[in-house]
């Protein structure tokens, strides 16, 4: 007798099988990346956000403050992307922006209120951020990158990859004190500058 590849226990060769929930399923939940430990000597691609991996955090320059701070707070960031274009970065705006003195200054300097205020107010322009290459990071270890951070006085640094006959240079990724933070496992006190492994070693041992 012919069966019906569809009949009741009969399941095609070129599809999955399925089944039915059992009771107390639950749904998987996120875990933090568990890499190799990282210290001053690792590859300084180890704490560098690859864009390419992890999707950028984006917002629109006439958001307001109150809603970039919801946006970040949803997203787990304290970054955004500022963008008018898609792809074209305007700038960023940090946590730091959203509460330092730059909103002060606009409230003062303009008679308005932090309500009013978007996120073009007190974001970093791009033509004033540091950037790094793609290229020299590849060859740098963490020291060297919390040594840049020291000397440029900054929490962030952009990682910039070279364009091509076919395509522009573009953001390929975003450093961040903070995970730099998280990853060694212990605070980088900004205040001097380290400009060597000792000094840097030295420093995060006083900090311990």
């Amino acid at each position: 007798m012919f069966l019906c590849p569809l009949q009741k226990g009969i399941r095609p060769m070129n599809t999955l099988t399925t089944f039915r929930f059992p009771e107390g399923t639950c749904i998987a939940q996120a875990q933090p990346f568990a890499g190799v430990p990282v210290t001053l000597e690792s590859p300084a691609r180890a704490v560098m956000t690859d864009l390419t991996h992890v999707r950028a955090a984006t917002i629109a320059p006439d958001t307001p403050l109150t809603e970039a701070r919801q946006t970040m707070i949803h997203q787990g960031v304290r970054l955004l992307f500022v963008v008018s274009q898609i792809s074209c970065m305007d700038g960023l705006i940090t946590s730091t922006d959203l509460e330092g003195e730059r909103p002060m200054q606009q409230i003062a300097r303009r008679g308005v209120r932090y309500e009013e205020l978007v996120v073009a107010d007190v974001m970093s322009p791009l033509a004033t951020l540091d950037a790094i290459d793609l290229e020299e990071l590849a060859h740098a270890d963490v020291a060297k990158v919390i040594a840049t951070l020291k000397q440029v006085g900054r929490r962030h640094l952009l990682v910039i990859q070279k364009g091509s006959p076919h395509q522009g240079p573009r953001v390929r990724g975003v450093i961040s004190l903070s995970q730099i933070e998280r990853q060694l496992g212990q605070p980088i006190a900004m205040l001097e500058t380290a400009g060597n492994f000792a000094e840097i070693s030295a420093s995060l041992a006083a900090a311990a």
